[in-house]
């Protein structure tokens, strides 16, 4: 009786869960509907699971999320491709549901599973399911249609894609605000199916509604669409259907509109031509750079290097320079923020006399700005600029703001500064290294925030590899040492740090004769937390020195440390113990 029962057990055991108040077992039970399928076998999953997946389209979101999203990959559970229509009639019933992610996760799945159908089974399957939710009485049914257009279009005979077009058409001029969103932006997605004869007409005048919409929620979409659409059209069409439309939008009287034009001026301008964008969409980006909204001015200015690379250097002095100037000292910080994210990038386009004349007095102005994250900016893209106007006068013009920031109240500030000081160092050259920033590297280690302290060690670790163990032995060694006998723990702590970065750079002979000693030494502190970081760093030293080393110097300080009254100092002296053995192991 038993055997007849089992192939039951699963699509009973599902049911129960699925009906169970507990909403973790049903969103376990769904999650596992490919374990379930498998042991159903293709036929009963297609006869008696998906059926009862589709009657039960009501219920939490997040178990119908769950399930849309389990759907889009259960083809293979079905019998395959030839079988793939089954799985439309839950995933539509999913489509219509109220909560939008929910409808999204469905039209994802349909997609998936569309692009994959026969062409004869999208005709009989796929592209009525689709009219049937484009002619839906609630709203989230013809949102959802929009989204598979594009996958129903391909494949389809000529008098069916007449009406699917003629179909998306109402659906554009929908009265509700939230179907119009979704055709618009699905408008570009259905547009690549679409043959160029009706992209011209059809889509276009479907566009065309699109754009003057009285809802600003859907013009702002329309404006993705430029793009998409500018890419298909022919030049001369584009240059006559999308140029005025970008040119209008830019103008908008709602902020949100322009703001999307802003932030998607790049790829307009590449759908345009590079002629267009000289005559007509110059004048555009300056209004926007002049924008009332902030919000506008910060999509704008995000955008600026962007777009002075489709210009040549004299347009860019004459028309976005004076913008930039005005955007350094605008009243909004985050504008000032967009725009020093971007602004040292415009040094290779206009060159270096350009650069050295109009951008250096902004990017010093930048540098001192009352907000950290304008400077950080700045800071973090200084390497751009160097490449164009060189070291020297680099040194001479920026690098007093760089000095006056490592002393910065914000820490993030100096953490920038500290990140940048080896590629710094790499470029100015050890003499004016030692002149004008040495002395800060090692300020850096008695910060009082331990992110600096940390960063502060990596650096001297990173000015070691660059400048060479001779120049480390000679600026930083001496200054690490005397660290260890600094009456704050904390500092003696990060001496210790900065040794064990440092060791495997120095190498064996500077570790056994400079470091060692003081390391030991340090081991009879009366702080445990000093001691336990010796037992780590002289097990970081095994394996840099010699085993000879390791058994007359090393070995002992660990075992003196192994009886220490603190349980942590114990524990790590210990673990340092157990690793010399485990290497003394294969040579023995």
């Amino acid at each position: 009786m038993a055997m007849v029962d089992e192939p039951l057990y699963p699509i009973a055991l599902l049911i129960d869960e699925l009906k169970n108040d507990d909403i973790q077992l049903r969103l376990n039970s769904i999650r596992r509907l490919s374990t379930i399928a498998r042991a159903l076998g293709e036929e009963r999953t297609r006869k008696e699971l998906i059926p009862f997946l589709s009657e039960n389209s009501d219920d939490d979101d997040e178990v119908l999320l769950a399930m849309a999203e389990e759907l889009g990959v259960f083809i293979p559970f079905v019998g395959g491709i030839e079988h793939a229509h089954v799985l439309l009639s839950p995933l539509e019933s999913l489509c219509t549901v109220e909560e939008t992610s929910v409808r999204e996760k469905a039209v994802d799945s349909l997609c998936k599973i569309g692009s994959q159908m026969k062409e004869s089974d999208l005709v009989d399957s796929f592209v009525p399911l689709v009219k049937r939710l484009a002619a839906g009485e609630w709203f989230a049914a013809r949102v959802s249609a929009c989204g598979l257009f594009h996958v129903a279009y391909q494949g389809c005979t000529d008098s069916l894609k007449t009406e699917l077009r003629s179909s998306y058409s109402q659906l554009c001029q929908d009265d509700m605000p939230m179907v119009r969103r979704a055709s618009a932006s699905n408008l570009g997605k259905f547009a690549t199916t679409v043959e160029s004869a009706f992209l011209k007409t059809e889509i276009m005048t479907m566009f065309d509604h699109l754009t003057k919409d009285e809802q600003d929620s859907v013009r702002l979409l329309a404006v993705e669409g430029c793009a998409a659409l500018g890419k298909l059209l022919e030049p001369q069409d584009c240059v006559a259907r999308i140029l005025p439309v970008i040119v209008n939008f830019s103008q908008d009287k709602s902020w949100r509109v322009r703001y999307m034009v802003a932030n998607q001026l790049y790829e307009l301008c590449e759908a345009v031509g590079p002629d267009c964008t000289k005559t007509d969409l110059v004048p555009a980006y300056v209004r926007l750079l002049r924008d009332n909204e902030a919000e506008v001015r910060i999509a704008a200015a995000g955008k600026v290097t962007k777009f002075c690379q489709l210009l040549n250097p004299e347009l860019a002095i004459q028309h976005i320079l004076p913008c930039v100037k005005e955007l350094s000292s605008d009243s909004s910080q985050h504008v000032r923020s967009a725009l020093a994210s971007v602004i040292m990038g415009m040094a290779p386009i206009l060159g270096k006399d350009s650069t050295i004349e109009h951008l250096l007095p902004i990017f010093l102005s930048l540098l001192k700005d009352e907000f950290p994250d304008v400077r950080l900016n700045i800071i973090s893209k200084l390497d751009q600029v160097n490449q164009v106007i060189g070291i020297d006068l680099l040194s001479q013009s920026l690098l007093p703001a760089i000095v006056e920031l490592a002393e910065d109240r914000h820490w993030r500030v100096r953490l920038a500064i500290i990140e940048y000081v080896p590629l710094l160092a790499s470029q100015l050259g050890i003499g004016f290294f030692d002149d004008k920033l040495g002395a800060l590297c090692m300020q850096w280690m008695q910060d009082k925030v331990y992110s600096i302290r940390e960063a502060a060690a990596n650096n001297l670790k990173r000015l070691a590899e660059e400048f060479g163990s001779e120049w480390a032995m000679q600026h930083i060694v001496p200054q690490v040492l005397d660290m260890v006998n600094n009456p704050h723990y904390l500092h003696r702590m990060m001496a210790l740090r900065a040794i064990s970065l440092m060791a495997p750079v120095m190498g064996s002979e500077i570790t056994c004769s400079k470091f060692l000693p003081v390391v030991v030494e340090a081991s009879k502190d009366r702080v445990p937390n000093i001691k336990f970081n010796v037992a780590k760093l002289l097990q970081s030293l095994i394996p840099i020195v010699d085993q000879s080393v390791v058994d007359k110097t090393i070995r002992q300080c660990l075992v003196d440390l192994s009886e220490d009254p603190d349980v942590d100092v114990r524990y790590f002296a210990n673990q340092a113990l157990r690793s010399i053995d485990a290497a003394a192991v294969p040579q023995s």
